[in-house]
């Protein structure tokens, strides 16, 4: 393994400069997967194992260029999208998401007492279960005053349960025989991540990818009223709140959609460009899972997160395929 890590870090000339095998590699990988080849679980999956292989050489990077890159990608899918089925789609998914959001903060208090977890990494995965994976837990992280290991398991054990989310949830909801619009409304309430909700919606059909969309980016903007509230539990008045201002973006994306021609001639350019940069952001996702991140995480905090996970995706399930339409 050794000669092989040697053989990948040596410098070649291309294109005047000296670069490392290693790094020609991982931009190919990126190239693949910003091709119409490459599906969002398969970018997924390459970049898991291009993190347990060859390594990511700019993992210094990564979570600056995932976060950035997703809030773009995910503005872009509202060039997609018209005001009317936005507004549906959202008035749809309220209710579920105000039920699910608490119920899923108190279960997650209930499940992290019983299993003696950290009380800020319980607190982080219990709300990036409920609102909306890596970037809940990026804005309240700073409020409760958490610390960089916490949050590295809590994002570690987000980003594992997303990866297996990706690939599970089409088969189900085909098992299932839900319609796009069901499938649109359960992936956004029970699957954590916002780029794994996209990843997986698209793969379930366009619809899908609209509805689940709405309903994610409307349940991330409760991140604002759960960070205030989480300044209260924690105590720490000083601490700034992120608001996602990239949600506000998205809308303006939509309207300017709907009732602008100019934007309608190109929003399928633009939504097949944010569909891409949401592949890339997967791989990105899935190549920032090292060794050592999954060593990190450990046991507890990823049966807390299955539990979660199985007590929002269950009833979820259940209540979109009686209640929905």
């Amino acid at each position: 393994m050794e000669k092989i890590n040697q053989l990948l870090d040596q410098n070649r000339i291309i294109f005047g400069k000296s670069i490392s095998l290693r790094k020609v590699l991982f931009v190919v990988l990126i190239l693949l997967c910003a091709s119409t080849y490459v599906s969002p679980p398969v970018a997924l999956f390459l970049g898991i194992l291009t993190a347990q292989t060859i390594g990511h050489p700019y993992l210094q990077f990564n979570h600056k260029i995932t976060h950035y890159l997703l809030q773009i990608s995910v503005v872009g899918l509202g060039f997609g999208m018209n005001v009317h089925t936005a507004l549906q789609a959202g008035k749809n998914g309220f209710l579920f998401t105000v039920f699910s959001i608490f119920g899923v903060l108190i279960a997650g208090y209930i499940v992290g007492k019983i299993l003696k977890i950290n009380k800020e990494t319980s607190f982080l995965i219990s709300v990036g279960t409920a609102i909306c994976g890596g970037s809940a837990i990026a804005a309240v992280s700073p409020v409760i005053n958490a610390k960089e290991k916490q949050i590295s398991v809590a994002l570690g054990t987000i980003f594992i349960l997303n990866s297996i989310a990706l690939v599970l949830f089409p088969i189900i909801g085909h098992m299932l025989h839900f319609s796009q619009s069901q499938f649109g409304l359960w992936c956004a309430i029970a699957i954590q991540d916002t780029s794994s909700v996209v990843g997986a919606a698209s793969k379930y059909g366009n619809e899908a990818l609209q509805i689940a969309t709405t309903v994610k980016l409307t349940r991330a903007l409760w991140i604002i009223p759960i960070a205030f509230f989480s300044s209260l539990i924690f105590k720490s008045k000083e601490a700034k709140v992120k608001i996602p201002y990239f949600i506000g973006l998205f809308v303006v994306a939509i309207v300017l959609n709907t009732y602008i021609p100019f934007f309608q001639k190109i929003g399928g350019s633009l939504v097949s460009l944010s569909k891409i940069g949401m592949t890339v952001t997967l791989f990105l996702i899935g190549a920032g899972l090292s060794k050592k991140v999954l060593a990190t995480v450990g046991f507890k905090p990823i049966l807390q997160g299955i539990i979660l996970w199985i007590l929002i995706a269950v009833p979820a399930a259940i209540a979109v395929f009686y209640y929905s339409t």
